[in-house]
C-alpha cells in the first residue's frame, strides 16, 4: 500500500509537471493556431478579395489589423452616430468614398470609448481609418488577406498586396507609358514634366508630372482621363532621393501612421539652394498617398492620390 501511494505521488508531480511546463509553453511561445486566433481578436473582418477591383476570382477574407487591442470591446455602430470631425476627415481624403462598416472600441473593464475604426470604399478599395474618442485621425490600418494573417509580411506571391514586398512591379518606365496618355499630358499640360508612373490593381494609370507644383494625373485601364490633383509640395528645384537619405522622423512617421506601407518615390525640395522640405509617395493597400515633410522631417501634409 505504501508502495502504491509512493508512486502514485510520484506520477502526481510528473503530471503536474508537464501541465506546468505546457501552460509557461503557451504563455511565452504562442502555437501558429494561437496567432491567429490572437491577431484576430484585435482585428476587424472587411470584406472578400472578390469585392476589391483588381482581385481576380480568387475569395479569401480581409481583415483591418491592430484595430483594437486584445480585451477591448468592439460595438458596431452607423454612419449617422459619427462624428462630424470623422466624416469630414473621410470626405476630405477619401473623396468620394462609400461608407461599409463602424465600430467603436471601449475597454472591456471600464467601458470607457478608446477609439473608433471607419471602413470605406475608395476607388473599388477598402480602406480602414482609425480615429481617437474625440474623432481625431490617428492611423490607416494595414489590411491583410487572411492566409496572411500569422506573422509580420502580411503579403504573398500574387496576393492582393504582394507589392509589399518591396519589388516595385506596379512602377511603370516613363517610356512604356501608353501613346494615348502621353498625347494627352503633351497637348493638355504641355509644361509638365513626367517623372513618375504607377499601375494600379484595376491597370488605372497614375502619372507624376512637375510643372513648379507636383501634380498627379490619374488615368482608367483604357487611357481615359479621370482627374488632377495639386501634391503638397510647393515650387522648388527638386532631386530624386533614396529612402535611406530621408531623415529618421519621416519613416518613423510614415511606419505609425501607415502601417505596412510600400515606399515608391522621394523628393529633395530645395529653394535657393535651402533645403525646405520632402515629397514622399507611398502606397498603403493599394491607395497611394502623397506626403509632405519640412526641412526636419516633421510631417506637414498629405494627399491621397488614388
Amino acid at each position: 500500500m505504501k508502495r502504491y501511494t509512493t508512486l502514485k505521488n510520484a506520477l502526481l508531480i510528473v503530471s503536474l509537471g508537464i501541465l506546468t511546463f505546457s501552460a509557461c509553453k503557451k504563455d511565452n511561445a504562442l502555437s501558429l493556431d494561437d496567432e491567429l486566433q490572437f491577431a484576430k481578436l484585435e482585428a476587424i473582418t472587411i470584406s472578400s478579395t472578390s469585392a476589391v477591383s483588381g482581385a481576380g476570382n480568387v475569395t479569401d477574407s480581409l481583415y483591418a489589423m491592430d484595430a483594437c487591442k486584445k480585451g477591448n470591446k468592439k460595438t458596431r455602430v452607423e454612419l449617422s452616430s459619427l462624428s462630424a470631425s470623422i466624416k469630414n476627415y473621410l470626405s476630405a481624403n477619401y473623396p468620394g468614398n462609400t461608407f461599409l462598416k463602424a465600430y467603436q472600441i471601449a475597454n472591456q473593464t471600464t467601458s470607457a470609448l478608446e477609439s473608433y475604426v471607419v471602413v470605406v470604399e475608395f476607388n473599388g478599395k477598402p480602406v480602414a481609418v482609425k480615429f481617437d474618442a474625440g474623432g481625431s485621425f490617428i492611423k490607416v490600418l494595414e489590411i491583410r488577406e487572411g492566409r496572411n494573417m500569422k506573422g509580420k509580411g502580411g503579403w504573398h506571391a500574387g496576393g492582393l498586396f504582394d507589392n509589399r514586398d518591396g519589388k516595385h512591379r506596379d512602377t511603370l518606365a516613363i517610356s512604356a507609358i501608353p501613346v494615348a496618355i502621353k498625347a494627352y499630358m503633351l497637348s493638355t499640360h504641355p509644361a509638365d514634366t513626367l517623372v513618375h508612373a504607377l499601375v494600379n490593381k484595376d491597370q488605372s494609370i497614375i502619372i507624376i508630372s512637375r510643372n513648379i507644383e507636383f501634380y498627379a494625373t490619374s488615368f482608367t485601364a483604357s487611357n481615359v482621363f479621370i482627374k488632377r490633383i495639386q501634391l503638397p509640395a510647393g515650387p522648388a528645384k527638386v532631386k530624386s532621393i533614396e529612402a535611406s537619405v530621408l531623415p529618421s522622423k519621416i519613416p518613423t512617421y510614415l511606419t505609425s501612421t501607415y502601417p505596412n506601407y510600400v515606399f515608391k518615390k522621394a523628393f529633395e525640395l530645395k529653394v535657393n539652394g535651402a533645403l525646405k522640405g520632402y515629397l514622399v509617395l507611398i502606397d498603403a493597400n493599394l491607395t497611394k498617398y502623397a506626403i509632405h515633410f519640412d526641412a526636419s522631417g516633421q510631417f506637414t501634409k498629405a494627399v491621397t492620390i488614388r
